[in-house]
C-alpha cells in the first residue's frame, strides 16, 4: 500500500519526492523545509510521509515507510506523541500555539529521538507567534524537523523563509488530474470542467456530490443556448428567474461566470483544433460548426467581457447589475461575422 502512496505522491511532485528521498537516504534531513504552493498539490501529504518515513519501525528501502508498524499507525490518526500538527485557530495561527509548541519540543522526544511538527498555513501567523517562531528556528533542538506548509509564501516574515529549505509544489498538470478524478469515480466527460474549478482531489469530489454545483452546470448551459438564440429580452429573463436564483453570493456567481467563459474559451479551442483541452467535450460536436462562424477577434472580446465583469465582481458591483451588463456585451458579440 506504502509503495503504491509512493507512486502517487511521486506522479504529483517528482521533483518534491526525489528530493525527500536522497535527505532520507544521505541522512541529510533539514531542521526546517518551508512546503510552497497552491492547495491540492499535496503538501500535507507529503509532509505525513516525511514523518512517517523519519518514524517508521519497518523503513524499506531505506526510505519508504511500512504504514503498519504502531509508530506509522499513529501518525496516520494524527496521536502520535512526537508529531505536533498546528492548525489556525479560527483565522490565525496565535502566539500562544507557538508557546505551546515551545515548551513540548523542550521535553525529550516521548517514544523516539526525533520531533516533528507541521505548521499549516504558516502565512496566518500574527506578528507575535512569527517572532516566536522566529526564535525556535534559529535555535533547534538536535533531532527536531519543522516542516511549514502554505499557499501564500509571500505573507512570510523574510527572516522566517531565509531559514528554511524550500520545495516549490508545482500545480498537478491538467491530464494528470483529469485521470485522478476518472479513477476516483467522476464522469470522464465532466472531469475537464472539475479540474478547471480545482486543483484539489477532496474538493473535486465534494463537487460531484454538491447537487448546487450539478445544477449550476445546466443553468451556465442553458443561459449560454439562449444568448445564441440572439433574443437578448429571453436572456435577461433568464438571468433573473434562474442565474441569480442559483447564484447568490459573490462567490457562486464568480463561479458560474467562470463557467461560462470556459464556454467561450472551448468555442475559441473547437477554431484551433485544441480539442484535447476542451472543457466541456460533450458538446464538440454540437458547437463545432458554431465556433467556425465566429470570428475569432469576436470570441476574444467575449472572453475578455467574461474577464472584466469577474473584476467588477470584487469591487462589490451589484450583480444584477454586472450580468445585465454581460449579456448586453456578449449578444453584441453574438452576431457571427
Amino acid at each position: 500500500m506504502m509503495n503504491q502512496l509512493w507512486e502517487k505522491l511521486y506522479a504529483k511532485q517528482p521533483i518534491v519526492m526525489q528530493f525527500l528521498k536522497q535527505a532520507i537516504l544521505k541522512d541529510r534531513v533539514a531542521h526546517a523545509y518551508l512546503f510552497e504552493g497552491m492547495k491540492g498539490t499535496g503538501k500535507g501529504e507529503i509532509g505525513i510521509f516525511l514523518a512517517k518515513a523519519l518514524f517508521c519501525e519497518n523503513i524499506k528501502d531505506q526510505f519508504i515507510p511500512c504504514d503498519e508498524c504502531i509508530n506509522c499507525v499513529r501518525i496516520t490518526h494524527r496521536t502520535h506523541p512526537d508529531l505536533h500538527i498546528i492548525e489556525p485557530e479560527g483565522a490565525s495561527i496565535k502566539k500562544e500555539q507557538i508557546v505551546q509548541l515551545q515548551q513540548e519540543f523542550s521535553k525529550k522526544g516521548v517514544e523516539t529521538s526525533h520531533k516533528i511538527y507541521i505548521l499549516h498555513d504558516a502565512d496566518k501567523m500574527t506578528v507575535n507567534a512569527a517572532n516566536s517562531l522566529l526564535k525556535f528556528l534559529e535555535e533547534p533542538n538536535a533531532k527536531t524537523t519543522a516542516i511549514l506548509i502554505s499557499e501564500n509564501v509571500q505573507r512570510i516574515l523574510p527572516t522566517i523563509y531565509s531559514r528554511c529549505q524550500h520545495l516549490s509544489f508545482r500545480p498537478i498538470s491538467k491530464p494528470t488530474f483529469i485521470q485522478m478524478l476518472v479513477e476516483n469515480g467522476i464522469d470522464p466527460v465532466k472531469a475537464p470542467l472539475f479540474s478547471q474549478l480545482t486543483n484539489n482531489l477532496d474538493e473535486a469530489i465534494q463537487l460531484k456530490e454538491d447537487d448546487w454545483f450539478l445544477q449550476a452546470r445546466k443553468i451556465v448551459l442553458k443561459l449560454y443556448e439562449i444568448l445564441t438564440q440572439n433574443h437578448l429580452a429571453d436572456a435577461i429573463l433568464y438571468v433573473h428567474s434562474d442565474w441569480l436564483v442559483h447564484f447568490k453570493e459573490r462567490q457562486q456567481i464568480d463561479k458560474g461566470l467562470d463557467m461560462l467563459l470556459f464556454i467561450y474559451r472551448d468555442l475559441l479551442y473547437l477554431q484551433l483544433e485544441r480539442y484535447e483541452e476542451l472543457v466541456y467535450p460533450d458538446y464538440r460536436d454540437e458547437w463545432g460548426q458554431v465556433a467556425l462562424l465566429f470570428t475569432r477577434e469576436k470570441l476574444l472580446n467575449q472572453i475578455l467581457a467574461i474577464l472584466e465583469t469577474k473584476r467588477k465582481l470584487q469591487s462589490n458591483v451589484n450583480g444584477a447589475l454586472l450580468m445585465e451588463q454581460l449579456i448586453l456585451k456578449l449578444m453584441e458579440g453574438s452576431s457571427f461575422v
